[in-house]
């Protein structure tokens, strides 16, 4: 069963930009260790220390295989470091949801006949 991981930061507002590093870093790593990254995403307009990272795995299992290669990737264990030295994770929260929507409808345009 697929499974989606949303993962909800609290920031650091002073820090913005560290976490956009820490995100494009992420951007990286992690579809080379085996996630379908949907994104993360840095505050804009609203709350200044909310953001969010999303990614898609095939299971809990699959989840557990990709965190180890994610542990012994070079720029996933850089960023956790990064991450611990410039302290602008404040708070870190995990949840992993399934996909009860689908199918999904179609899209239509307006005026254009299916």
């Amino acid at each position: 069963m697929p499974i989606t991981c949303f993962i909800r930061y609290e920031i650091d507002p002073q820090k913005k930009s560290a976490f956009e590093q820490y995100a494009r870093n992420w951007g990286q790593a992690i579809p080379r260790c085996g996630a379908d990254l949907v994104g993360y995403f840095a505050p804009h307009e609203g709350s200044t220390t909310t953001a969010y990272g999303i990614y898609n795995l095939d299971s809990l299992a699959a989840y557990e295989a990709y965190r180890a290669r994610l542990a012994e990737d070079p720029l996933g264990r850089e960023n956790y470091r990064f991450a611990q030295r410039e302290k602008f994770l404040l708070r870190e929260e995990r949840i992993f949801l399934k996909l009860a929507s689908a199918p999904h409808a179609a899209l239509v345009k307006p005026g254009v006949k299916p």
